[in-house]
């Protein structure tokens, strides 16, 4: 790529008509930089192309991000669409590894192999059609994907307001798209599971109210920044959006999924039980964890790391003075009502409370923060008190916030001694810190400030629950044991999920195996589990990623003695963004040579 650029420039040169001014031949050292400038604004230039054509693709994504230019567009998932996404993936992935990486700095080395590592992930599921079918989910999937966009959508203005009307008028056909997707599953013998389906079922249900303007698709009609005047007249054109264009769509959906695909579900989403499931689930494995990892060797990290925290819980609870089992602890933990928030509202200003009182500590942990604020909301009814609490993070031009969404609606299902954590993970010095600093890293190419990996970013939200101690976090027994469930619940992800879908495990040797280990309610456990039914392998992602973080600070620590500075290491791992493990430890073993010899 870099030769063609400097072919056309000098094929572009008439020589004889201007010999005369002609500058002199460049010197060793500046051709070099003349070579390296180039050879990085061509490298700039195809992220520039992937990033232009990845936002044309898929609109919403573009929406979320700032980029307001395809905000009345939905994502074309037909069959044509599809194979030249396919393709395109394919071509990026080609360029971007014939690069000749001698002339790159350092920071352009580094971004040139997260983009290749992208399209690496995304050309090694093309293979699997099958599994590409199974668009459902627990939380998130086909079935909510336009509900769960419509909290984000922004529509500050009448152009934006007509944008919206226009993407719901779009949806039947969008709709029609993922049908045929989940039809062409149907045939080739890779259909949801019954305990995932029956909750897209009951999803789209719950959007689908009597009175439209309860459902969470209307939701933005109510908080448009239009003048008073206009304001009732553009509710009327939501409401009939939704009965005409919404509501029949979502309700085709609904009979499809009752009538053709509900018949032939299989008991068990196990992948093992998919023609070719098995490889799926290594290729699954390798996406998420971004190690070459066995699941057995997985599952039995797994049981390491739930001995090692029962053990801890064992303490708490002598520190509590229970007389009784751990069983039986955690029986009375959840059985107290003082243990236990009142309603909805009371919940969520709890988690503001501990928010605001996190927020003055940061300094102690961080040599830089963000700048991005963050609020705490509560997630839509429609998806079940089940479903798991999960952030958003802040678009890349400043104009939204990013998000806590709280499951408010299991209030009861939420100890008060368990919230500390969760806040901690979510928020900051969590998933709220970690990507909303990665958004304001100016300097790096875009798609880099928006990089993509569970098992740094859930990795690092796990080990940023473990820093509670220095702010101020987990000073009575209860919120210690709330934190050890916290580590706990991703300790059991790694023998259920491995257990699942490559060791035999049932749907109800693994629920048991959850509430035994972590104590949480059986609604919650039994949501879970489906979870990983619908999302293989991602469960793995946060414990594997955060005993990497704390391998890595441990080692840090060990070879730089007193000058290790946790501010600085803080910022050493998330200050260039997420990445995949392997990566991550070749940057941190760089820094940790750097701090040596820093003055």
């Amino acid at each position: 790529m870099r030769k063609t650029l400097i072919a056309a420039l000098i094929a572009g040169l008439h020589l004889s008509a201007f010999a005369a001014a002609q500058p002199a031949p460049l010197k060793p050292a500046a051709l070099a930089a003349d070579t390296a400038a180039k050879s990085r604004q061509a490298l700039l230039a195809l992220f520039d192309e992937a990033w232009e054509a990845e936002a044309r693709a898929a609109p919403e994504w573009a929406t979320l991000r700032g980029d307001l230019r395809f905000n009345d567009k939905l994502s074309d998932r037909s069959a044509g669409a599809l194979a030249a996404r396919d393709a395109f993936a394919r071509d990026m992935l080609a360029r971007a590894q014939a690069v000749d990486t001698g002339p790159l700095n350092d920071t352009d080395r580094v971004s040139l192999a997260l983009f290749i590592s992208r399209y690496q992930q995304d050309v090694s599921m093309q293979g699997f059609a099958g599994w590409r079918t199974l668009t459902l989910g627990t939380l998130n999937g086909a079935q909510s994907a336009l509900a769960g966009f419509a909290r984000n959508v922004p529509v500050n203005n009448e152009t934006q307001v007509k944008q919206w009307l226009a993407r719901l008028a779009a949806y039947p056909a969008r709709m029609d798209q993922e049908i045929a997707i989940l039809r062409q599953g149907l045939a080739l013998g890779w259909v949801t599971s019954k305990p995932v389906l029956a909750r897209a079922i009951a999803q789209v249900e719950g959007q689908l109210p009597d009175d439209v303007t309860r459902s969470p698709v209307y939701e933005p009609f109510n908080r448009m920044g239009v003048d008073a005047s206009v304001k009732a007249n553009y509710q009327a054109q939501g409401q009939a959006a939704l009965r005409e264009h919404f509501y029949p769509a979502q309700r085709k959906l609904l009979a499809v999924l009752k009538d053709e695909l509900a018949p032939k579900a299989p008991d068990s989403g196990s992948l093992s039980g998919y023609p070719g499931g098995d490889k799926v689930y290594e290729a699954l494995i390798r996406r998420h964890v971004t190690l070459a990892l066995a699941a057995g060797d997985i599952h039995t990290t797994g049981l390491r790391e739930v001995a090692r925290i029962r053990a801890e819980m064992e303490k708490v609870k002598a520190e509590a003075g229970f007389d009784g089992d751990l069983a039986a602890f955690k029986k009375f933990l959840y059985s107290e009502s003082r243990f236990f928030n009142q309603n909805s509202d009371e919940l969520l200003d709890g988690y503001r409370s501990i928010a605001k009182r996190i927020d003055p500590e940061l300094p102690k942990l961080f040599a830089q923060l963000p700048r991005s604020p963050y609020g705490i909301r509560g997630m839509p009814a429609y998806t079940g008190e089940g479903a798991a609490d999960n952030y958003n993070g802040p678009s890349l031009d400043g104009s939204t916030a990013g998000w806590f969404n709280a499951n408010a609606i299991a209030v009861k299902r939420r100890p008060k001694w368990a919230m500390e954590t969760l806040v901690a993970h979510e928020t900051v010095p969590g998933h709220h810190l970690q990507i909303s600093r990665q958004v304001e890293l100016a300097d790096l190419p875009s798609f880099r400030r928006q990089s993509q990996y569970s098992v740094f970013s859930e990795g690092w939200a796990l080990y940023a629950e473990t820093l509670g101690p220095q702010i101020g976090l987990f000073r009575d027994p209860y919120s210690r044991f709330g934190h050890l469930q916290g580590q706990m619940f991703r300790a059991a992800r790694l023998v259920v999920d491995t257990g699942l879908h490559a060791l035999g495990w049932s749907r109800d040797k693994a629920i048991a195996y959850m509430i035994e280990q972590t104590g949480h309610d059986p609604v919650f456990m039994t949501a879970e589990v489906d979870r990983y039914y619908a999302q293989p392998g991602q469960a793995l992602s946060y414990m594997m990623g955060g005993l990497k973080l704390k391998e890595l600070r441990a080692r840090a620590e060990g070879q730089l003695g007193a000058r290790f500075d946790q501010r600085r290491f803080h910022n050493a791992v998330i200050d260039q963004g997420a990445m995949p493990l392997p990566l991550l430890e070749q940057r941190i073993n760089a820094w940790i040579a750097s701090e040596k010899v820093r003055p």
